[in-house]
């Protein structure tokens, strides 16, 4: 497989969604700012589906299914029996989410209640409360929806259809900045309604996308009775292990956000949530594209026995995660504020509201190399088979974020919650590391050593870049909405060309490394089995 052209594939429609999300961000900047109607809608009403997303779509049931699946249709019957193992995987699921849907939706109050850390006592009106816990209404189908398109989506991923699978949340994206578009409200409470209500048209959308290329690529879905099997009841045995191990740092962003809710004001949980979507942006390119290439690559060279190719893909992987995360990290360092103001002081969000949420940003940012190599490592424990041990990581860092969260917000406010998860992500993917390294299935080679000083002395440099460009565009950042994206596009590209000349400078990257790269880049991977 050609990772870079995967990547690439992955990451460039990755990219528009991600774009997508901050156009529809700063829309709900504009039309809703930073107040209960606003932390409502992010802090519980979206946040559940969104965690969700990364439980499911983009961890738990990929790191259950796809080795599965791979191994079902490497064997002697080839993909029939891929499919068939997905048809009865699709029986158990269906029946279970329809239950889990309804059970949420009878639940919505005490779930409200626990993913906001009890609005209620902050904001004692009922009428308040009872429209946090009408928007979780409107949003829980999303759960079964995404869920179900995450089966479909894994399915084309063990094909090499990578790219089918992230075109899906553009569709999400446009369904909400449709709503906020032309359908906004007199009020906030009217526009965040709005907001729900788009989520869950955005879920039907993505899943009728997957089910259409699904017919295309020739896999057409049957209903069966629920049987529980021994490849069922294998694939089920991963799942609960697999979503706590995935979705770390969704669980520990959800206590941050149910303890701001508890312990801050009223807009700490906007401004934490609009700086982690800044921070999803290079995580979502890099992390998300990286894992969903990684699982099925790394189990099919394992279950053929090219351990040494799957030891180099992995070492790729960490190289190309590091290449493009650590500028991300300086740049938010050095520029969040100017960022969060060009992308949202518009409105009904302030010059202070755009302060505070750089001050998140920043803080977010520390662990952002961390939040991508989690989704790089764990597939080398997926991919093997062991769901129990970045479990038991997972659980050590979201006690290390519960402590830090207790000590850091009474000391520095909003900014402890993204500090404290920051913290927890590079404590787990310390471990994870350790333990791949101990276990001899991971060692850094050559290449990965002489590059990653390197890639930091180049991020170095582009950060004093855009340090001192800042100074220059700050006028600009206020202005007109075309203004201010001039403005940060000339930010970025500065930063961004100084970035990929100091990588030749220093030495990260040389011509030959280039054109190894392009002898490469007809090159990708077979199938399972046509």
């Amino acid at each position: 497989m050609n990772l870079v052209k995967s990547l690439g594939s992955v990451g460039g429609l990755t990219l528009v969604s991600r774009v997508l999300a901050l156009l529809r961000d700063s829309l709900a900047a504009r039309y809703v700012g930073a107040g209960f109607a606003s932390d409502a809608f992010n802090g519980v009403a979206f946040r559940l589906p969104n965690m969700f997303r990364a439980l499911f779509a983009e961890g738990a049931f990929s790191a259950a299914f796809i080795p599965l699946f791979n191994k079902k249709a490497a064997g002697p019957e080839g993909l029939p029996a891929g499919y068939a193992f997905a048809e009865r995987a699709l029986a158990v699921l269906l029946p279970v989410l329809i239950v889990f849907t309804v059970a949420m939706l009878l639940a919505a109050w005490p779930i409200t209640y626990l993913l906001s850390g009890g609005f209620a006592r902050q904001h004692p009106s009922h009428a308040q409360f009872a429209f946090a816990v009408m928007l979780s209404r409107i949003t829980l189908p999303y759960l079964a929806l995404i869920s179900l398109a995450s089966l479909l989506g894994g399915i084309l991923n063990s094909l090499d259809k990578f790219w089918v699978n992230a075109a899906a949340p553009i569709l999400l994206n446009l369904a909400m900045i449709g709503g906020l578009w032309f359908f906004h409200g007199a009020d906030e409470y009217e526009t965040a309604r709005v907001q729900a209500i788009s989520v869950t048209v955005g879920g039907v959308l993505q899943l009728a996308w997957l089910i259409l290329a699904c017919h295309r690529a020739g896999v057409d879905m049957r209903l069966r009775m629920p049987r529980l099997d021994a490849d069922v009841r294998e694939m089920l045995r991963l799942i609960v292990p697999a979503a706590a191990g995935a979705g770390a740092s969704q669980i520990n962003l959800l206590i941050s956000t149910s303890l701001a809710g508890s312990l801050l004001a009223s807009g700490s949980i906007t401004y934490i949530y609009y700086a982690d979507r800044l921070n999803q942006l290079p995580l979502g390119l890099i992390g998300i594209g990286l894992g969903t290439i990684l699982l099925p690559t790394i189990s099919r060279l394992l279950s053929s026995g090219q351990d040494a190719a799957a030891m180099d893909t992995q070492n790729r992987g960490i190289e190309l995660a590091l290449f493009l995360t650590l500028p991300a990290t300086i740049a938010f360092l050095v520029a969040a504020e100017p960022i969060v103001r060009g992308l949202f002081e518009y409105g009904k969000f302030g010059a202070m509201d755009a302060k505070r949420c750089g001050w998140a940003l920043s803080a977010f940012s520390i662990g952002l190399p961390s939040y991508v190599l989690v989704k790089v490592l764990t597939p080398g424990y997926y991919a093997r088979g062991d769901t129990r041990t970045p479990v038991r990581y997972a659980m050590i860092s979201i006690a290390v974020n519960i402590v830090g969260n207790l000590v850091l917000i009474p000391l520095i406010g909003h900014v402890g919650p993204p500090l404290a998860t920051a913290l927890a992500s590079t404590v787990n993917v310390a471990m994870l590391y350790r333990t791949l390294a101990v276990r001899g299935h991971f060692v850094a080679d050559a290449g990965l050593r002489r590059k990653v000083p390197r890639l930091l002395l180049a991020a170095l440099l582009m950060g004093a870049t855009i340090y001192a460009f800042e100074q220059w565009l700050d006028p600009y950042l206020g202005g007109p909405l075309i203004v201010r994206y001039g403005a940060l596009g000339v930010l970025v590209g500065a930063g961004g060309a100084v970035y990929g000349v100091a990588c030749f400078v220093t030495g990260a990257y040389r011509i030959a490394d280039i054109k190894a790269l392009l002898r490469k880049r007809g090159a990708t991977s077979k199938p399972v089995q046509e």
